[in-house]
């Protein structure tokens, strides 16, 4: 049995990076996750500043997928353990969320976006997953330090 989530008015919409849940993370709030995800593949701070305190995560996100300003050279080899960072703060964060995500028991957690094979499920199911993955391995972590 698996919980599929993506909007974030849906259910389980809460596990969405556009899920407003801010957390503190180096010495700064973040509004989402995905603010702070999209501000680290960034060096210029100007510019990772402008993402932080942009309106909304769609804006973070558009401006988090803008190459007028350079990525860091390691983002590919350090993003998913930026998700997991961010993940994990936004999780410590919020004692309501955490007892959501525990509360999905050990049922399979699927970001349902049909647009992003790599964090999501792709158009055609078979994507990678790796948002659902590392909430299910943080889900592990509190479930670990519940105990």
């Amino acid at each position: 049995m698996s919980i599929e989530f993506y909007a974030t008015g849906d259910a389980f919409g809460e596990f969405s990076n556009f899920a407003a849940f801010p957390f503190a993370l180096d010495g700064v709030t973040w509004p989402t996750s995905e603010h702070y995800f999209q501000a680290e593949k960034f060096e210029d701070q100007e510019y990772r500043e402008k993402i932080r305190t942009t309106a909304s995560p769609m804006i973070a996100a558009r401006l988090g997928r803008s190459r007028k300003v350079p990525i860091r050279s390691d983002w590919e080899s350090v993003k998913l353990d930026v998700m997991r960072r961010a993940v994990r703060a936004k999780f410590a964060a919020h004692e309501a969320l955490r007892e959501l995500l525990l509360s999905t028991g050990d049922q399979l957690l699927v970001e349902a976006a049909k647009g992003d094979a790599f964090w999501g499920t792709g158009d055609d199911g078979s994507g990678q997953n790796w948002l659902g993955r590392i909430l299910m391995e943080v889900r592990d972590e509190l479930r670990e330090g519940n105990e």
